[in-house]
């Protein structure tokens, strides 16, 4: 059985399968198996607790849940962002946001532009080569910043040559 208090201005009410976490506007939904894990809210902390026997896979679903409860947190407390960065060296590329698609135009000198779908409420904010991916939910973040990446893929060219690409920063 694990516990940890829920900060100051965020509700958390389960219902049968579903956790909904809401605070700031913003509402997140956890679904999980009711049938291996019983969640409670009671005095400003939420407990987890397995159903009947403790096996690996209870525990596993468990600390699933918990994991995602917080980032529900995080993500309404601070949020998440991604860093990645525009690289090129035979033609010069250019992004543009337009509603829920970023447009990569001029890659590899392709007339056709590229296509990447912006998840959920993530806002991409383009700066040059650099490109910023911020957003309440750290999964549409992450899969906003892999279509990215994703669209720029070279397949029929030697990758050693045509480094052309989105990548992330690491820093």
């Amino acid at each position: 059985m694990d516990k940890f208090p829920i900060p100051s201005g965020i509700n958390v009410e389960v219902k049968n399968g579903q956790v909904v976490v809401t605070g700031k506007g913003k509402t997140f939904e956890i679904a999980f198996d009711s049938r291996m894990i019983k969640l409670n809210v009671e005095n400003g902390e939420i407990s987890f607790n397995w159903i009947g026997k403790e096996t690996k896979r209870k525990v596993a679903c468990m600390r699933s849940v918990m994991s995602h409860v917080k980032n529900a947190f995080k993500g309404i407390d601070t949020g998440f962002s991604k860093k990645l960065q525009v690289v090129y060296s035979h033609f010069p590329v250019s992004i543009e946001v337009k509603d829920k698609t970023a447009v990569i135009k001029n890659f590899l000198g392709e007339k056709v532009p590229r296509l990447a779908t912006i998840i959920g409420d993530s806002k991409v904010e383009v700066k040059g080569q650099d490109i910023a991916i911020t957003g309440s939910n750290k999964y549409e973040v992450g899969q906003t910043a892999n279509n990215l990446m994703a669209a720029t893929k070279i397949k029929s060219k030697d990758r050693r040559v045509f480094q052309d690409g989105i990548y992330p920063v690491i820093a």
